[in-house]
């Protein structure tokens, strides 16, 4: 008698949880297909073109691993190793100024101060392309106001070499390590540095002992991050030194309109693949050190 009044009152439950994950299908269907048609459908046909090539003569496709044995070979080689070069020192440079920063806007007793940066962050963080290029043209490049005002050009400044695209880059890389960062910090407790101060330990050595190994997740997550950014970024670069730095979107867009040799197409799909692979193994590194941070922060 019990266990029949057990089947008859969790059935109609169970009736309404699987109407319930139906449903949630339902509402995430449209995402699934947004993703398919703006992510699938590119990604499938970089994949085939990546890997065909077309005969001069007759016009007849195959499949060849030509097109990636080039990818890794010469120019193509240089500019994909010029942009790991740029991103990772841009990056490293952005974890190393925006932690501190980002703790002065934690450690701050001025909340307007504080929300003005986070929110100037926000948007800085977004602020690249032309529009950062030609800020950087106007302020800092050859005929720039403070070129012109400090005498810059005859110390040996140049905006348009690598550490003056390092400089740009840093102006959206800070920014969005300052927002990386500021949750970790806001997430260290007080109890710890209570702690360590009543077994002796100066500010340095919680700093050293206790906070930065907390942190030290997060902080390699930033930095792949701020990797990933630097490593997709494509306008400003173009706007500010063309080809002049050899950088992987760069050979791209060249590949892909005709600038360097003709036909070369899909050896720009394949250096897009190369990129791909990299922002993977990017993400392989971030996700796991986001959640390693999220269980000690949490």
């Amino acid at each position: 008698m019990t266990a029949t009044a057990v089947r008859v009152d969790t059935a109609p439950a169970a009736r309404v949880r699987r109407r319930r994950r139906s449903l949630g299908w339902v509402a995430v269907l449209p995402l699934l297909v947004f993703v398919a048609v703006a992510f699938g459908l590119p990604a499938l046909a970089m994949l085939d073109g990546a890997f065909t090539a077309k005969a001069p003569a007759t016009g007849a496709t195959s499949y060849t691993l030509d097109n990636l044995t080039a990818s890794l070979k010469g120019a193509y080689l240089t500019a994909l190793l010029g942009s790991v070069k740029l991103s990772a020192v841009s990056a490293a440079l952005g974890t190393l100024v925006g932690l501190p920063l980002a703790q002065a806007v934690v450690t701050s007793r001025f909340r307007a101060l504080r929300e003005a940066v986070l929110t100037a962050s926000g948007v800085l963080a977004n602020f690249g392309g032309v529009p950062l290029a030609f800020a950087f043209v106007a302020t800092l490049g050859n005929a720039g106001v403070l070129t012109r005002h400090f005498g810059l050009a005859g110390r040996g400044w140049d905006l348009y070499s690598f550490w003056g695209l390092v400089i740009v880059y840093l102006y959206f890389l800070i920014p969005l390590m300052v927002l990386t960062v500021t949750p970790a910090l806001e997430g260290l407790r007080v109890q710890w540095r209570e702690a360590a101060q009543n077994n002796g330990a100066t500010g340095t050595q919680y700093w050293r002992f206790v906070a930065l190994p907390v942190l030290l997740p997060t902080l390699l997550g930033g930095f792949v991050l701020l990797f990933g950014s630097a490593f997709a970024a494509y306008a400003t670069a173009a706007a500010m030194v063309g080809s002049s730095i050899p950088l992987v979107t760069l050979q791209i867009a060249d590949a892909i309109s005709g600038n360097v040799l003709v036909g070369q197409e899909n050896v720009a799909l394949a250096l897009s693949l190369d990129m791909v692979l990299v922002a993977g193994l990017v993400m392989a590194v971030y996700l796991p050190l986001q959640r390693r941070s999220a269980r000690w922060l949490a």
